[in-house]
């Protein structure tokens, strides 16, 4: 892999290239079974070969389009096992690995930002990739001083291939909403362009995961590894070893699955109180179950900086929809901007719509699952239902978008878990503003 395409119409290209590519395959695979070969054979064999062209597109452009497949990758849990199965694996892969830089690229990187005696800073450096993501991959090492250190280093063009696939992003996401009523779409892709560009900053990453470590220094239930040093294109931390968050998912125990799901929800919800930061990019491939029962948290590049933790406000939104309190509810939506002027909705029909995300709230403990999960989803996009009506009239602020990136990705990696957790608990305790009654 050499620098990242980075023209808007040679990316575009590439992801045509994917349902081209299915057509192309389905028309072969046509004939396979016209001459003969079993329609299951053919049909794993066609969703191997797209599981491996969407892998390897994918990952080679990095940047916004390797992104929406670790997006894919959280969601998976929302669609039957008979279209998400095939393709699980595949989609896991683009959590922390993907196609790497050349060794030539990983040197000349290391030169740039380091020096040319760069390897003086280092006992040792592994030049083949640990982990390769959207925007650097990483690499092992021992720091001057004897630690074990993780080295990342951003992909040349990174951040103007993303720039490039969200503004590709942001044209489709202006006509495709342009009939929904209740969305103010320009505000949100402003905010969404804000956020992003800030994911290639690593000065800003580092200080952010600093802040984050520092704040869960000594913590029994979080690993937050420090900065060793950082520079435009490298950050330099600890190292942290455990089990990836994937791997729980693929084959964990239920303790596994109990301790990593509820470790992972208060770092979600509690994390902004405690760090003053939310940490906005849920996907499994930024945690870790520790052996001792800690959970690691990497990747610092999506952050949301809430110096006053997260909006009291919100934890009143959470109170009138577990109270049933319809009115209350509906008066606070659109005192946020969830609901905007002049659009009308009905309160009734409002809360029901969110009432089924809220389910988890209304028990002491609560097994999230993929069944769940799937529920939610038919729920809520069935074109027919009154639901899908409703939920076409809501906004998101964009104060908001971090939080319910953060919030939404956080349902569906728990749904991937499949642990028990005690959710009423933990929010109540770690949102601003929520008051739950205790349970009868």
């Amino acid at each position: 892999m050499t620098d990242l395409p980075r023209k808007g119409v040679v990316r575009a290209a590439k992801l045509a290239s994917l349902p081209l590519g299915f057509g192309a395959r389905t028309a072969i695979g046509l004939g396979k079974r016209v001459g003969g070969k079993p329609a299951e054979a053919v049909a794993a064999e066609l969703q191997a070969q797209t599981a491996a062209q969407l892998f390897r597109v994918l990952g080679s452009l990095k940047g916004g389009a390797m992104k929406f497949g670790q997006s894919m990758s959280m969601f998976e849990a929302a669609l039957p096992d008979e279209i998400a199965g095939p393709y699980r694996a595949t989609l896991t892969k683009l959590q922390d690995s993907a196609p790497a830089m050349p060794v030539a690229s990983v040197r000349r990187i290391m030169r740039e930002e380091f020096g040319t005696r760069w390897r003086g800073k280092f006992e040792s450096f592994d030049e083949k990739p640990i982990a390769a993501a959207s925007i650097g991959q990483v690499h092992r090492a021992v720091w001057k001083d004897g630690r074990q250190v993780a080295v990342k280093l951003q992909y040349p063009g990174a951040g103007e291939a993303l720039m490039s696939d969200l503004q590709q992003v942001s044209r489709v996401m202006r006509l495709t909403t342009s009939w929904v009523p209740g969305l103010d779409v320009g505000p949100i892709l402003d905010e969404l362009k804000g956020r992003m560009a800030e994911e290639t900053d690593y000065p800003l990453e580092a200080t952010m995961q600093e802040q984050f470590a520092t704040a869960y220094d000594d913590d029994p239930d979080y690993l937050i590894p420090h900065v060793v040093t950082s520079s435009a294109g490298a950050i330099v931390s600890e190292w942290i070893d455990g089990t990836p968050l994937s791997a729980i998912i693929a084959s964990g125990t239920q303790e596994q699955r109990d301790t990593a799901a509820a470790h992972y929800l208060e770092f979600l919800v509690a994390g902004p109180g405690r760090a003053g930061l939310l940490h906005a990019d849920p996907h499994p491939g930024n945690f870790r179950l520790m052996d001792d029962g800690r959970l690691g948290v990497l990747d610092f590049g999506a952050i949301n900086r809430l110096p006053d933790g997260l909006p009291p406000a919100l934890g009143e939104l959470l109170n009138a929809a577990v109270d049933g309190d319809a009115t209350a509810l509906l008066d606070g939506l659109r005192a946020e901007g969830f609901i905007r002027r002049g659009v009308r909705v009905d309160d009734e029909a409002v809360l029901a719509y969110l009432s089924v995300f809220l389910e988890p709230l209304h028990t002491a403990e609560f097994e999230f699952s993929r069944a769940w999960m799937r529920s939610i989803f038919a729920y809520v996009n069935d074109p027919r239902s009154a639901q899908f009506a409703t939920g076409l009239k809501l906004n998101l602020p964009p104060s908001y978008l971090l939080i319910h990136r953060a919030w939404l990705g956080g349902i569906a990696v728990l749904s991937q878990i499949e642990g028990t957790v005690p959710a009423r608990e933990i929010v109540n305790r770690a949102v601003p503003g929520a008051d739950f009654p205790p349970l009868d």
